[in-house]
């Protein structure tokens, strides 16, 4: 059974943050505008959480789609930044939206987006669901440390949705390419907050994100090389075939030297890295959502994203929408 995108919807905080803005901070406006390709990013208000921003992204995709929550019967979140350890954050979006279907939260870092929707793929292309909503989300800007110039300016906060439901045999999945490497897990993690190391006031520095740039950034790059490269060859396609490609908004180093490798044309590559940051497991639904509002993406196309993130974790997948 073929599965299609049937509605998106995104939402991001009011609030700008510029470069400018984190200088004032003790950031070097100019370092990250030359190291990342960020000029701004958005953050949300101490009253909004997660599962706020899930709720917005949600309601703009269900009314795209012109279908009502009653018809919804999954709800996946894809989020590292839950509203809490729990519940779920998606029983939140479930209860919020009228949904009275199943929800629970997928949690792989940035790659959070892709396996929840890989996830909510397999739920329909089996007969399972009929409707499913699948949801990215992260409120970064509450774990990342202020006084960290360095990991600081990259994040910004935002979430971004689909809704899933039966389509042509054309459409959905044509190859997938998901893995985990775990010896990896200490380049990109949050020390503490868990049964590992359990909050502890009188450490605060301990509960933010942490990462090795440098080992990142070169992991990076080679996985989305070799992932793009293993989903066209188990797909039978060229990257001439590919109508357009959206690997992680995580830093445009990264996008640029990947799709160099690629030899990928400039025109194939959709980029709003500069006015939102990495925006984790919102990354890739906001950027879908942007890319059909502006007729990048139509029917028919054949999309190429990747998500990767904490974990090690990835996933890059080519569909038909």
């Amino acid at each position: 059974m073929g599965v299609q995108i049937l509605g998106v919807g995104s939402s991001v905080p009011d609030a700008v943050v510029t470069n400018e803005d984190l200088a004032r901070l003790g950031c070097d406006a100019e370092w990250i505008l030359r190291r990342t390709g960020i000029t701004q990013r958005r953050h949300a208000p101490p009253d909004i959480a997660t599962g706020d921003l899930a709720i917005a992204a949600a309601e703009q995709c269900l009314a795209d789609a012109n279908v009502p929550p009653s018809e919804v019967d999954l709800v996946l979140l894809g989020t590292y930044t839950p509203d809490q350890l729990m519940p779920a954050t998606a029983s939140t979006v479930q209860a919020a939206l009228g949904i009275t279907a199943p929800a629970f939260d997928i949690q792989a870092a940035c790659t959070s987006f892709a396996l929840a929707l890989l996830t909510g793929m397999q739920y329909v292309a089996t007969g399972c669901s009929r409707r499913v909503l699948v949801v990215g989300a992260d409120v970064n800007s509450r774990v990342v440390d202020p006084a960290d110039p360095k990991t600081y300016p990259l994040f910004g906060d935002a979430a971004g949705a689909v809704l899933l439901a039966p389509g042509g045999p054309e459409q959905g999945i044509l190859a997938f390419a998901a893995g985990s490497d775990g010896a990896g897990a200490l380049l990109l993690y949050r020390p503490m907050g868990g049964t590992r190391d359990p909050f502890d006031p009188a450490r605060p520095a301990e509960h933010f994100l942490r990462m090795d740039g440098r080992a990142v950034f070169k992991w990076a790059i080679r996985t989305l090389r070799e992932t793009t490269e293993q989903v066209l060859a188990a797909s039978g396609l060229t990257l001439d075939d590919v109508d357009l490609v959206v690997f992680h908004q995580a830093n445009l180093r990264i996008i640029d030297s990947a799709a160099a490798e690629l030899k990928l044309p400039p025109h194939k590559v959709f980029n709003n890295l500069d006015r939102y940051g990495n925006t984790a497991s919102a990354s890739i639904p906001l950027a879908l959502d942007e890319a059909v509002r502006a007729g990048r993406i139509v029917r028919g196309s054949r999309v190429l994203f990747s998500g990767f993130g904490g974990g090690l974790s990835w996933a890059t997948i080519l569909l038909q929408w």
